[in-house]
């Protein structure tokens, strides 16, 4: 995964983040794909709740360009 410097990470817009307070970025293919593992671990401990990991899974999914069907698949 490219490496997302304190830098650049601060210039992206809010819009290139899925979850609250700008967490879990999902600028590029590899950080959706991130975003969505690090939710599903942190939804399995208890720390996230089921709305913002289904939301930040959507937007992950919309990065990565699938659609809810596709989606259910992988």
């Amino acid at each position: 995964m490219a490496e997302l410097t304190a830098k650049t990470r601060n210039a992206l817009p809010t819009s290139e983040f899925a979850g609250p307070g700008r967490s879990y970025p999902v600028n590029d293919a590899r950080h959706a794909a991130n975003a969505k593992a690090r939710a599903h671990q942190q939804f399995n401990k208890g720390a996230l709740s089921a709305a913002s990991y289904h939301a930040i899974v959507a937007k992950a999914n919309r990065k990565l360009g699938k659609t809810a069907k596709t989606a259910a698949h992988g």
